[in-house]
């Protein structure tokens, strides 16, 4: 997802492996085994339904112990990497879906094709398992997905009068300006980070790279067109001007929360604040929509989320008691209790059960998956966001213009893709 990755110290890397790995029974009781799981998830919202989880898969599977360790999602990546390289990595790993190919390049996650981990693979989405694999062998199994949509305030859209969502970016700089004169309010307020300029790239056919035929798009006519159409929508009546401070997210989340905006384009992972907030008590007035389409006709996003791996490194009995566990955290009935504890949705559609797609927020997002995209089989491709982070802002707030920001992205772009690839 769309958080950036900080870089840490390689000593305070292997001090957490130090701590947290996993390789040791469970204080010598006979027949036990202790396995160490680093989850990413957010500690505040999502972690005590992980930790709860825990508690009832070690009453379901006595002689297998789970030691839960919280790692900050942004430090996360490069403490594995640091660990594993040491042979130190915990025993199970919660991985955002673009470093499960990267660590399976490097032979860092076990191969999980015909273990009971997968044992139900044909219950998932086949696109999200295709995300968890890696030279035609699969790394992960998905435990949570994500994408990005139009989400809207209803209440304010009917104030303005209009009866449904804006389906291309046209109606939306229509909508945004009609919301303005009616509510007072801004109608949209976009992001200025490099993740949400992908629904303008998919909407234009195509992406940051192509990785089937080595060449980087972004620098394309459609690549040019998209961050165009991206960078207008912070100019105009109703439209929202490019926040480029440190607290961007914060500050476009405010607004949209609290009434302030009618419109943005966020991920799931919100859901939870949108209903703590004035706008959304009533949970029936958050609006859930297709991201716009583009000039193609078509509308797309990014297929986002998190998959559980185990380390390759870890001894056989520490591997078969992680398989047991990934199998148990994955199957309908937990992810059914963790979508309706921590509003994150689940990545089996038997999952989605009534009492999930109750929530106006979960049945959403789950409408507007069949628009989102399967990222490429490219290890290197959650790499490409930060050049775009650190670059799209001085378009969009006006010090430099949108075509030299492209093609510095671009020519980073070749630093970071392997040979081969073409500009």
């Amino acid at each position: 997802m769309r958080r950036g990755i900080a870089a840490i110290a390689v000593v305070a890397s292997l001090a957490l492996a130090a701590t947290a790995c996993g390789g040791s029974d469970d204080g010598g009781k006979a027949g036990s085994v202790t396995i160490t799981w680093w989850d990413t998830s957010n500690a505040t919202n999502e972690a005590p339904t992980y930790q709860a989880l825990i508690k009832d898969f070690e009453k379901a599977n006595p002689g297998i112990k789970v030691k839960y360790v919280n790692v900050p999602f942004d430090q996360a990546l490069n403490k594995f990497d640091t660990a594993a390289g040491a042979s130190g990595a915990p025993d199970v790993l919660r991985a955002e879906v673009g470093w499960t190919p990267a660590f399976a390049k490097k032979s860092y996650l076990l191969p999980l094709d015909g273990t009971e981990a997968l044992a139900e693979k044909d219950k998932f989405e086949p696109n999200l398992i295709k995300q968890a694999q890696y030279e035609g062998k699969t790394y992960g199994v998905p435990l949570v997905t994500d994408t990005l949509a139009l989400v809207y305030n209803k209440a304010l859209l009917k104030k303005a009068g209009i009866t449904e969502a804006p389906g291309t970016w046209d109606e939306l700089r229509k909508a945004a300006a009609t919301i303005k004169d009616k509510t007072g309010v801004d109608g949209y307020f976009g992001s200025e980070k490099g993740y949400y300029l992908e629904p303008f790239l998919l909407g234009e056919g195509t992406d940051t790279v192509d990785a089937a035929a080595k060449k980087i798009t972004l620098g394309s006519a459609q690549g040019r067109k998209a961050s165009e159409i991206w960078l207008s929508l912070f100019h105009g009546k109703g439209l929202h001007k490019a926040d480029v401070t440190a607290d961007s997210y914060a500050h476009r989340q405010d607004a949209f929360v609290n009434g302030k905006v009618a419109m943005t384009i966020e991920g799931p992972w919100e859901i939870t604040n949108f209903y703590k907030n004035s706008a959304f008590k009533n949970t029936s007035n958050l609006g859930v929509a297709t991201v716009p389409a583009g000039s193609s006709g078509t509308a797309g996003a990014p297929t986002g989320g998190h998959n559980l791996s185990v380390y390759a490194g870890s001894d056989k009995a520490h591997q078969n008691a992680s398989l047991t566990f990934l199998k148990w955290m994955t199957s309908a009935k937990t992810q059914e209790r963790i979508a309706l504890e921590n509003s994150t949705l689940p990545t089996r559609s038997d999952a989605y059960t009534a009492r999930v797609t109750k929530d106006p927020g979960l049945a959403g997002y789950q409408k507007v998956l069949s628009a989102a995209r399967p990222r490429p089989e490219l290890p290197e491709y959650s790499s490409l966001w930060s050049p775009l982070d650190e670059e799209l802002p001085k378009a969009a707030g006006g010090k430099e213009s949108i075509d030299k920001v492209i093609s510095s992205v671009v020519t980073q772009y070749g630093k970071i893709l392997p040979d081969g690839f073409a500009k």
